[in-house]
């Protein structure tokens, strides 16, 4: 087996078993990996991020399903938000951020506070938090979405990704959150990479995904994701949640130094 392939195969397998506990597919984390020991080119890697996401959401999508995790109606309202934004977000990111440097500088802005967020959450005593939100109605869940989702078309990364740590922030527990996010970022992902798809016919520039590539990491994250989703209940969620801030901060500072170089 190429030497990529097995890389992939091997990164979607870590990624996906240590995010998938806690709703986020592993692609935020794997957009670097593709970019920079990869080499995918720009701005195809956002569609082969999607890619990885339809392959690998079903695994643990499938355990969160035979738990009983996957019910109510918080999965189906992001969705409603993120199908559309995720179109608008595929349409941007062709026409125009197509540059290498716009695109580090979008992977810093986005991750550099989200895991800064993250960690001070975290960190903080539970008795100097502030109190939970209130549910989200609706309408504002919705909205949120849409915007979520148009980023997550711009970045591959479906935008359940995001909404995750936003949810779980205003107080709804991760349990609930989790397997929600991921099978919205499963039904965005199948529309944005056919976004994509569609955009390669009339867009000069190389649109299309990385077919190997893509599958590699996706089966990996498939079995990654099984094995997250199955050890959920036994994983101690504020280290899972240190050791996805610290990661997502120190990739956003990362691609910040090397734009500002």
């Amino acid at each position: 087996m190429d030497w990529t392939l097995a890389g992939g195969l091997a990164a979607g397998l870590m990624i996906a078993t240590v995010t998938a506990p806690v709703g986020v597919s592993g692609a935020v984390f794997l957009l670097p990996v593709q970019l920079s020991l990869f080499g995918v080119a720009n701005p195809a890697i956002t569609p082969t991020n999607l890619l990885y996401n339809v392959v690998a959401g079903p695994g643990a999508l499938w355990r969160y399903r035979r738990d009983g995790a996957l019910r109510g109606d918080l999965a189906r309202r992001i969705v409603l938000g993120t199908l559309p934004g995720v179109v608008i977000g595929a349409a941007i990111r062709v026409f125009a951020l197509p540059g290498p440097s716009a695109f580090r500088l979008l992977i810093a802005a986005l991750l550099l506070p989200l895991g800064l967020w993250l960690c001070l959450r975290t960190l903080t005593p539970a008795r100097h938090r502030q109190p939970p939100a209130k549910q989200s109605t609706p309408r504002t869940l919705t909205s949120l979405a849409v915007a979520v989702g148009v980023v997550g078309g711009i970045y591959g990364i479906g935008g359940g990704s995001l909404l995750g740590p936003i949810l779980a922030g205003r107080g709804m527990p991760v349990t609930r959150v989790a397997p929600a996010a991921l099978a919205a970022t499963f039904a965005t992902s199948l529309v944005g990479a056919a976004s994509y798809a569609l955009l390669s016919l009339v867009s000069s520039g190389d649109v299309a995904p990385d077919w190997w590539l893509g599958l590699a990491c996706g089966t990996g994250g498939l079995i990654g994701g099984y094995l997250g989703a199955r050890l959920q209940p036994r994983l101690p969620e504020r280290a899972l949640r240190l050791l996805l801030g610290t990661l997502a901060a120190a990739l956003g500072a990362l691609y910040a130094v090397q734009t500002l170089h």
